[in-house]
């Protein structure tokens, strides 16, 4: 990422700041979040699943002269709304990297650490349940997100008595993990690449790069460029969130002579937006679950299963043992004020991967694929019992770990 760290502003107050207006924002979002899924499971199993199916898959077509763009509700939300998503993501990340909590490599490298924990073990426990099945492999993906919105939700259900820095570590390690994602995303769920447009893209890339080196500050300069990234993206094969990231990349984080921040302009206005119309949207038009589907054969599937095993088991134990074996090489060390045992906790609350493992649940199972034995469905009820049981036991370990601290 292109990182300025030229600023005459006091960069350390509004990085503090803006963390408590995020877990703000973020807590509020993965209470909506709930709402919104619970909505979207009722209507797909009432008497108005029709009418929830009919809007879900309406075209909406935008036309201008000879172009045409033409996409489903579904995938303008899950193509284009989301790209926005993965925008303040990148956002949060290279401002995160330039005088935030990941700013130096002493301060990434612990939730660094964790976050590869945290995809590795779920991915293998997934992959060992499903090797002798090729179509369910490509689901492995599917139980190494987290939720950043969800789990910082149920960490904020406990109180003021959670250390701060345990939210921090929470919050770095999600968006890296998130980050991650969007990795795997670009490579593994790619089919076939349209290199043309590709190279499009990588020119319109090195437009935005020049512009930031110039210092042009105008943030609808780089959101015009953004729009053709995405397009040519779009039509490259590759999934599009990749060009939310590549965008936020190219915006100049200060600008020399002058307080103004186009970065963190652009994400406290995108921020709000992301968290309170795309989350809920996408949760809504994702979380369709058909809970005819779901019986004791169908969560004992290895598809289902391996999600749910993934997350529950997979993302604890992969967090909290390689961060205990970092802090024991003295390769890292715990932020003040928490210790293993709220790692521990921590590490089931990055098991609610919902959301995340939703959009990816969407590429890995495309809906007219032909197994019904690990469809959408299936895939849906792992992703939905594995993050409500991770979110249970993570709040149930970090609430007695609190109240003994009480006493």
């Amino acid at each position: 990422m292109l990182i300025n760290k030229e600023t005459t502003f006091n960069t350390e107050i509004f990085s503090r700041n803006f963390i408590r207006s995020f877990l703000k924002t973020e807590s509020a979002s993965g209470v909506l979040l709930i709402i919104f899924s619970l909505f979207a499971i009722f209507l797909a199993n009432s008497d108005f699943a029709n009418y929830y199916y009919a809007i879900k898959n309406s075209y909406i077509s935008i036309s201008f002269e000879n172009f045409q763009l033409k996409e489903t509700v579904h995938h303008w939300v899950n193509d284009g709304l989301m790209a926005i998503f993965f925008l303040v993501i990148g956002l949060e990340l290279k401002r995160e990297m330039i005088n935030g909590q990941l700013s130096t490599f002493s301060k990434i490298l612990l939730p660094g650490v964790a976050a590869v924990g945290g995809m590795a073990f779920p991915a293998l426990i997934y992959i060992i349940l499903n090797k002798h099945e090729p179509l369910a492999m490509s689901g492995w993906a599917i139980p190494t997100a987290t939720d950043i919105a969800f789990s910082l939700a149920v960490l904020s259900v406990l109180g003021k008595r959670v250390p701060v820095s345990l939210k921090i570590f929470l919050l770095s390690l999600a968006i890296i993990d998130d980050l991650g994602a969007v990795m795997v995303i670009a490579l593994y769920y790619t089919s076939e690449i349209s290199y043309i447009n590709l190279l499009y893209a990588f020119f319109t890339f090195l437009v935005l790069i020049t512009l930031n080196i110039l210092n042009v500050r105008i943030i609808g300069v780089y959101i015009f460029g953004g729009l053709f990234l995405w397009y040519f993206i779009l039509h490259s094969g590759i999934h599009t969130t990749i060009a939310g990231v590549i965008l936020a990349s190219t915006i100049p984080f200060s600008i020399k002579k002058s307080s103004h921040s186009p970065l963190r302009y652009l994400e406290e206005k995108l921020h709000t937006f992301s968290g309170f119309i795309i989350l809920p949207l996408f949760a809504f038009f994702n979380a369709d679950i058909d809970l005819n589907t779901i019986s004791i054969n169908s969560l004992t599937n290895t598809v289902p299963m391996g999600i749910m095993l993934g997350l529950i088991l997979g993302k604890p134990i992969g967090i909290t043992l390689l961060t205990y074996l970092s802090i024991k090489l003295k390769l890292c060390q715990l932020p003040s004020n928490i210790n293993m045992y709220d790692i521990l906790g921590v590490s089931f609350l990055c098991g609610i991967g919902f959301t995340m493992s939703l959009f990816i649940n969407a590429l890995a199972f495309p809906e007219n694929i032909e197994v019904i034995s690990f469809g959408q469905e299936f895939s849906k009820s792992g992703i939905f019992f594995g993050s409500i049981l991770s979110g249970i036991v993570g709040y149930i370990i970090l609430k007695i770990r609190l109240n003994k601290d009480a006493e």
